[in-house]
């Protein structure tokens, strides 16, 4: 019987799928979730090496998410655009995500992620907390989120707690897909009841580790108005749609709707916080444990749920310090250390504090300066407000084309060469409080997210070699000595684009300057024909170069169906405006050439 590797799953059943009659295909893998759990008690090997994304290198594409089809490649919102980080807690370590055509991600050797949590912190927490109000003897508890976030594990804790107690206790644990990242529900009824599902109505408090999974059909079935109270975490999960590239659930929604539904609703960032505590968030359900039992909506004691998460016998000196931290958070967030209220970023491009349209503009200039220098910085601004200046004429107010060309534009002249990718891996960190001196920003944020001593490998794209493999190019694995190259690469971008530039003829560049030249045209065209009527068509036509993202290939394919859609685009903006005939389009190469049937033939500037 033949063995393949994972990477023809798809080859393999286009093949059987030809043969006559019965075919068999035996896909032969440990469950990511059940394979962190083995890891998390001894029973796998743990492999030492970790994935991390520069999200400043990043392009937000999303092939590592179509290469690996991974959850643990979230989403990270920065100031250029939702980006890609690695959720090293949901990280199976198999390293399909680096099949991407990206040099954004590295590998980790070495790495161990910081921790705040110690024993002192939790003797400390312990110390200073207040009991809270005795809550009524039983109650209708139902624990919701996704599978391998330990909410099985909960249920378990507070069963065997109420049990501790001397109080009758019943679990009903629903894992559905929990094995794939599905929805679990967990009904726990402490005291004497009839059954041990909790009926329509009648949950006293709903606790949830995804707000996505609070919104259920299931949950909010079991909830009241008038009767239950929510303690939800804020930390959302991603789901299938993020990683097919589809538009996600909106999880405000969803909290809105549950919000609506209860109560009384408190929120808690517990993912985060787990995370800046123990470098993982595996206790953030533990946590919200505490943070609910502080609300004195958990009727079970204190001592009695310490010795459950003792008897558990996993993680348990983390999962009590956890549990003591969730109790600190309901009951004053102020006691956490600093560093877990307040961190570093994450993002190397956080969100501007002040998100108007001239703070982004201002933004992606200064970018443009460091990017190549103020001459490119001036050309951007220029254009963008002839552009705002021909929208004031005919939408006086509106900013929708103009918020709409600052993006796309930015994105032509921003393209990540090679230049700017070791520009960005090698930009000085120049933060001295920190201890950053002579690192590069990049390496630092790591220093901040590991503890010291782990090594760095980048993997670069071949396409720099003389060689290439097939339409996919293959990577190149180099360590951190490749550093000090980077940085004379990343000096020698003043010469982009002139002749002494020695990259300026490859494909990448030219279709790169190719790009920017149409489009120049398209905007040139915009700013002299915009009406109020075709104000939502220019402005999806001066956005369209944000579409093309991406690396090599990937980059190549997102081009041509920009260029698709701006022939769809441009014949909107050349159809007749009335059912006369009075004006026609006349399709060219390059910007949209307008004919009027009653004038003298006068064809618009094309590109070349």
């Amino acid at each position: 019987m033949p063995v393949h590797g994972r990477e023809r799953l798809d080859q393999v059943q286009r093949e059987l799928r030809e043969l006559p009659g019965c075919t068999v295909l035996v896909y032969d893998q440990t469950c990511a979730a059940e394979l962190r759990r083995r890891r998390k008690r001894g029973q796998a090997p743990d492999p030492d090496v970790r994935v991390a994304i520069n999200d400043a290198v990043c392009e937000g594409c999303g092939d590592c998410s179509r290469q690996s089809n991974c959850v643990a490649v979230a989403p990270l919102p920065t100031a250029l655009g939702e980006k890609r980080t690695i959720d090293q807690s949901a990280c199976n370590k198999d390293l399909s995500c680096l099949a991407g055509l990206c040099p954004a991600l590295v590998t980790l050797r070495g790495a161990k992620p910081k921790r705040t949590a110690t024993t002192a912190l939790r003797k400390h927490l312990a110390e200073r907390v207040p009991p809270p109000v005795p809550s009524a003897a039983t109650a209708n508890i139902l624990i919701a989120g996704v599978g391998g976030t330990g909410i099985v594990t909960v249920a378990q804790v507070l069963a065997t707690a109420a049990h501790l107690d001397g109080k009758p206790a019943y679990a009903l644990d629903m894992t559905g897909l929990a094995q794939k990242g599905g929805a679990v529900l967990s009904h726990i009824r402490i005291g004497d009841s009839p059954a041990t599902r909790i009926p329509a109505q009648g949950a006293d408090l709903l606790i949830s580790a995804d707000p996505i999974a609070a919104a259920s059909r299931e949950a909010l079935a079991a909830i009241a108005p008038l009767r239950t109270d929510a303690v939800l975490a804020t930390n959302v999960a991603p789901t299938a749609e993020f990683v097919l590239g589809q538009p996600p659930a909106d999880a405000a929604a969803a909290q809105q709707r549950l919000r609506q539904r209860v109560r009384e609703l408190r929120t808690v960032a517990a993912g985060t916080l787990a995370t800046r505590l123990f470098g993982t968030n595996a206790a953030a359900n533990i946590l919200l444990l505490g943070y609910a039992w502080q609300l004195g909506a958990v009727p079970v004691s204190l001592p009695s749920l310490r010795r459950a998460i003792a008897l558990n016998g996993v993680a348990i000196a983390d999962n009590q310090t956890a549990f003591e931290c969730g109790r600190a958070a309901a009951w004053d967030l102020a006691l956490l250390p600093n560093a877990v209220r307040s961190p570093a970023p994450i993002a190397m491009q956080p969100p501007p504090s002040e998100d108007t349209f001239e703070a982004r503009v201002a933004a992606r200039s200064a970018h443009l300066v460091a990017y190549q220098d103020a001459a490119l910085a001036s050309r951007y601004q220029r254009l963008v407000r002839r552009l705002h200046v021909a929208e004031q004429a005919v939408a006086p107010g509106s900013s929708l084309l103009a918020e709409a060309a600052a993006e796309g534009y930015f994105r032509l002249l921003a393209v990540k060469d090679e230049y700017e990718v070791a520009r960005l891996f090698t930009m000085p960190a120049g933060d001295g409080a920190r201890g950053d001196n002579g690192k590069s920003l990049f390496l630092a944020r790591l220093g901040r997210e590991f503890a010291p001593g782990f090594a760095v490998t980048f993997h670069f794209g071949r396409d720099v070699l003389p060689w290439r493999t097939g339409n996919r190019r293959g990577k190149v694995a180099v360590g951190a000595w490749v550093l000090p190259l980077l940085r004379l690469l990343a000096k020698a971008r003043r010469w982009r684009g002139s002749w002494l530039d020695p990259l300026r003829l490859r494909r990448d560049s030219r279709r790169a300057q190719a790009l920017r030249t149409l489009f120049e045209e398209d905007y040139a065209w915009l700013a002299s024909h915009l009406s109020r009527g075709n104000l939502a068509t220019a402005a999806a036509l001066a956005r369209l170069p944000a579409s093309i993202k991406g690396f090599g290939a990937v980059r190549e394919a997102a081009a041509a169906t920009a260029l698709a859609e701006r022939e769809r685009l441009r014949a909107q903006l050349c159809a007749p405006i009335n059912g006369t005939g009075a004006i026609r389009p006349a399709i060219v190469r390059g910007a949209p050439a307008i004919i009027a049937a009653d004038a003298p033939a006068r064809r618009e500037p094309v590109a070349s």
